[in-house]
Formats: structure tokens, sequence, C-alpha cells
């Protein structure tokens, strides 16, 4: 009697029980798709190093004696900086790029800093005074007669000129005690000059603030200094009265204390203060000015060879 092998069918099922044919489509899908997703995380995170293990489906964690692992970031005070900071590692500003808590109490990153941000400075120069056109200033005033006859002189007018000639200052000031003259014909002023001039307390700080630390030249210059009341320093005090150089260039004799107006014309043939209204203050200056120009070389080499000698 011969043995008959009887195969049993898993088709037998019910129908119902099976899975349909798309479901084991898309799992096998699913199941492709995961190796390819962890192969992809692991290179893009270990820049590249394939650590994924195909068995147990891990990722690996990088070797500790690798060659190609990156050193820290350092900063010049041997801390270690975050590799997403985006501030500058130098002394100067890594005090200032530190991360600081919000009211959340988490950290935020402060804004990016900068250590090209430094103060400028300005070179100084050594030079003399004479090749500092900028510190030079000439001064000329005009006055007019207080008390009895008009006998005191009161300022009401002051001007100064820069080295190249340009106006400084240039007001009328009404003197603080009352007016008996006002020497129009010399000083060109008049009553309505002053209705709205500047008060001489004022005017005067003013002038005194300009002439600070200036190189002052004038024409008899103690006379403008007496109706300011102010004695300026005499080694920044050049009065064109008292320079032979300039008396021996007009033709005069050396020690003559000459006019502004004859030097002026003697020098370079121009006529100053003419007519009856008197002169001005500014042109006056201007004049002051262009003749210590004249001589100005010379007589700042003479001036510095006697303060080396005293």
């Amino acid at each position: 009697m011969s043995n008959i092998l009887i195969n049993v069918s898993l088709s037998d099922e019910p129908a119902q029980k099976r899975p349909p044919a798309a479901n084991w489509k898309n799992k096998n899908k699913q199941y492709r798709k995961k190796p390819r997703e962890f192969e992809h995380r692991a290179s893009s995170s270990l820049e590249g190093r394939n650590n994924y293990n195909h068995r147990t489906g891990q990722v690996l964690p990088p070797r500790q004696n690798g060659a190609n692992h990156s050193a820290p970031q350092t900063s010049s005070n041997n801390t270690t900086l975050p590799s997403n900071s985006l501030c500058s590692a130098s002394p100067s500003t890594s005090a200032q790029c530190q991360e600081k808590p919000n009211d959340s109490g988490n950290t935020k990153p402060s804004p990016p800093c900068s250590s090209s941000q430094k103060p400028t400075t300005t070179q100084s120069s050594s030079s003399s005074a004479a090749a500092m056109p900028t510190k030079f200033l000439a001064i000329d005033c005009e006055m007019v007669g207080t008390g009895p006859k008009g006998s005191n002189s009161q300022l009401a007018r002051c001007s100064l000129v820069s080295y190249d000639g340009d106006v400084v200052y240039d007001k009328f000031i009404n003197p603080p005690v009352p007016i008996t003259d006002y020497r129009t014909r010399w000083s060109g002023i008049r009553q309505r000059d002053l209705v709205n001039a500047t008060p001489y307390i004022e005017a005067r700080k003013e002038i005194l603030r300009l002439l600070m630390g200036k190189v002052v030249i004038g024409h008899a210059i103690h006379n403008d200094f007496k109706v300011l009341g102010y004695a300026h320093p005499g080694v920044l005090t050049r009065d064109t009265s008292r320079i032979p150089l300039l008396n021996r260039r007009a033709g005069f004799a050396p020690n003559e204390v000459a006019s502004l107006k004859r030097l002026t014309k003697a020098i370079f043939n121009r006529d100053i203060q003419t007519g009856r209204k008197g002169h001005s203050s500014v042109e006056d200056a201007r004049a002051t000015m262009q003749l210590y120009r004249v001589v100005e070389e010379q007589w700042e080499r003479t001036l510095a060879s006697k303060a080396q000698n005293t």
C-alpha cells in the first residue's frame, strides 16, 4: 500500500483574511526607504562618513581617535567657543558677545559684534607757530568817548580776521557807561549802530574765548587790550607798530612808531582810512595781518633765537 502525501495549500484560507496586494506593495516601499533615510542622515551629520549599521538599522557614534575630527574653536583666552558663534574671538569684544538669558529663562544669542570699531586718533603736529596759520588772528578795535568831553575810551566795535583775512568776529558793542563822544570821524561809529549792539560784558567773553591760545597780531595792540581789560601772553603777541623789519622795508627809521596807514601805503601802495566816514576795523585788521605776513618768517626766526638765548 503506497503512501499518499497530501499537500495542504494556504490558498484554502478565507479570502477576507488576505491583505490586499496594494498594501503589501506600500509596506515594501516603506521598508525599502528606511535604510536610505538612515544613510542620508548619517552621511550629512558625520560629514560624509558612512556610520550606518545596515544590520541593526542604527547610526553608530563617531570614532574617538579618528584623524578627521575637527578640533573645537578656542579663543585667545583658551576658552571653547560655540561653532555657530557670530562674534569675534578677540579679548576686546568677547565680553560683549556672551549669550544673555531672556525673560523666559532661555538663552538668546547677542547680535553680531564687530572688533573693527576702534576710536580714531589724529596725529599731533609738532610744527612751529609760523607753520600753523589757523593759530593766528589779527585784531582791531574802534573806540568811543565817555566821561567829561569824551576823554575815556570805551570799546564800540571789535573785528578779528584769520591768517587769510577772513572775518572771524565783527560786532558793534554797547559800552557799559553813557557815551559822550562817538568819535565818528575816526571810529566810524554812529548812534544808530549801537541801538541793538551786543552788551560789553557778553562781547568781551566772546572775544577772549577766540583769542585764547592764539598768536594775536595788532597795530599798537596795547590799546586794543586796554579797552578789553585783558593782557595776552607776550610770547603770543605781535605788534606791527614796533617791528624794525617793517620800518626798514618801508624806508622808515628802525625805532620810529609808524602809523598803520603810512606802513600800508609805503609797503603795499594802498590807501586805507580815507574819507570822513571813519575807519573800518575789518579793513585795519586785514592790513595788519598783511604787514605781519611780509616779515613773518624772518620775524619768527628772530623771536625764536632770542628765546633760546634767554
